[in-house]
């Protein structure tokens, strides 16, 4: 004799199958990371199915909620500090835009002639010297103007250029090359580097983590960090 299981009748049946619905909704949920529920319900399921005769002793059940704990601290001291690395970010930019028409200290090859202000910069001396060459040249590498600083003293010296190239005549406005020579009292000779002053014309905040950028004015994107100093003019 043949017998037949239907599953509408037999109510032990009922239920297991799996809802596609549910499924998706376990999909759009599940983002692949255990939140503090996800531990407390493992824990829970630990402790339903645990061997009655081999009970979780206390030490490991309070290792176990220590470990929750911890996990779910770390998680809220994440989004603390993305929080205030956001808030120190906008401080930055809101800080670096008050120098948008201020003249910055750099480091350059490059010399920015306005056409309405002086040229100014520095150069530091580590040793003592002689004299130091500056030579001031065009894009193309032509000498424009050349003028020498006889014992210069140790540490800063700034220099100033008017425009003018060695026929005391203005020059176009734009960006000039510059290098500086310095002959030291040992009869050593060594090119040195130099620091100019640029108006800032903008300020770029980088989403990528590149911080604070400001845009000087022909001399393109300059990290915040490597202002050297700030000048009124």
């Amino acid at each position: 004799m043949t017998s037949s299981v239907s599953n509408n009748n037999n109510s032990a049946l009922d239920g297991m199958y799996w809802d596609s619905k549910a499924k998706d909704k376990v999909a759009e949920k599940n983002n692949g990371a255990l939140t503090q529920e996800d531990f407390f319900a493992l824990l829970t399921q630990q402790l339903a199915f645990q061997d009655p005769t081999k009970p979780v002793e206390n030490d490991q059940m309070i290792a176990q909620m220590t470990n929750f704990t911890m996990a779910d601290g770390i998680g809220s001291l994440n989004k603390s500090f993305k929080g205030f690395a956001e808030s120190m970010s906008s401080n930055q930019a809101l800080q670096a835009s008050s120098l948008v028409g201020r003249s910055v200290l750099i480091q350059s090859k490059e010399l920015v002639f306005t056409g309405e202000t002086l040229s100014r910069g520095s150069i530091e001396l580590d040793k003592p010297a002689n004299m130091m060459q500056v030579r001031i040249e065009n894009e193309k590498g032509e000498l424009v103007r050349s003028f020498s600083v006889e014992n210069p003293k140790m540490g800063k010296n700034d220099f100033v250029w008017d425009g003018t190239d060695a026929n005391d005549e203005i020059v176009t406005a734009g960006v000039y090359k510059i290098k500086v020579e310095a002959s030291y009292t040992d009869g050593t000779n060594a090119s040195l580097p130099v620091n100019v002053y640029a108006p800032v014309g903008s300020v770029s905040m980088n989403n990528a983590g590149g911080g604070i950028t400001l845009n000087v004015l022909g001399l393109g994107a300059v990290k915040l960090s490597d202002v050297l100093e700030v000048s009124y003019s």
